[in-house]
C-alpha cells in the first residue's frame, strides 16, 4: 500500500475539516420563541411525585411502626419477666420471715425498676412509631412496677400488707394488659 503525500494528506484533512464545519454551522441555528411547558404534564408530574414521596413514607411509617411493636413485644416478658421472680422470691421470704428477707425485699425492688427502665427505654427509642394506645399500656405497666417498687421497699415483717398487694394486683393488670395488646408469635 502506498503512503499518500503530505501536501495530499494535509489537503484531505482540511477539506474534511470544513465540511465537518459547514455541517456543524448549519445545524447551530437558533429557533425563535419562548420555551414554555404544558400544564397538564406539569400537574400530571406534580401529582406523580407526591404519590411516590407520600407512598415511600407511608412505607417507612409502617416499617417503623413494624420494628417498633416487635423490639418492644418481644422484649416485654423477658425483661418484666425477671422482676415477677425476684418479687416472687421477695414475698415467698416475707411469708416464711426468711433471714434473706431484706436482700429478697432490694432485689425485688431493684428487678421491678430495672425492667420499669428497660420498658419506659424501650418505648422512647421508637420515636413515637409504636401506636398510641399500645405505648399508653406499656407506659402503664412502667408507672406500675415502679409503684410495686416502692411499696416493696416500706415493707417491714410486721408491715400491714394491703398497699403491696394493690400494687401487685395493679403492676399483674398492666403486665396482662401489655402481653394481650401484642401480637401473638
Amino acid at each position: 500500500m502506498r503512503v499518500p503525500h503530505a501536501r495530499r494528506l494535509g489537503l484531505i484533512c482540511a477539506s474534511v475539516a470544513v465540511t465537518a464545519g459547514s455541517v456543524m454551522a448549519g445545524c447551530a441555528q437558533q429557533v425563535t420563541g419562548t420555551p414554555t411547558t404544558d400544564p397538564a404534564e406539569v400537574a400530571a408530574y406534580k401529582t406523580a411525585a407526591a404519590a411516590s414521596s407520600s407512598a415511600a413514607a407511608s412505607s417507612r411509617a409502617a416499617a417503623a411502626r413494624t420494628k417498633a411493636i416487635e423490639d418492644n413485644c418481644g422484649q416485654f416478658p423477658t425483661t418484666t419477666g425477671a422482676g415477677v421472680t425476684a418479687y416472687n422470691d421477695f414475698v415467698k421470704a416475707h411469708d416464711e420471715n426468711a433471714a434473706d428477707y431484706a436482700a429478697k425485699r432490694e432485689a425485688a425492688a431493684g428487678a421491678l425498676d430495672a425492667a420499669a427502665t428497660a420498658v419506659e427505654s424501650g418505648v422512647a427509642g421508637t420515636a413515637g412509631a409504636l401506636p398510641t394506645e399500645l405505648a399508653d399500656k406499656f407506659t402503664a405497666y412502667v408507672v406500675a412496677a415502679r409503684e410495686l417498687s416502692a411499696e416493696t421497699r416500706k415493707m417491714t415483717y410486721s408491715s400491714p400488707v394491703g398497699g403491696l398487694n394493690d400494687a401487685s394486683r395493679k403492676i399483674n393488670q398492666a403486665r396482662t394488659e401489655v402481653q394481650q395488646a401484642c401480637p401473638r408469635r
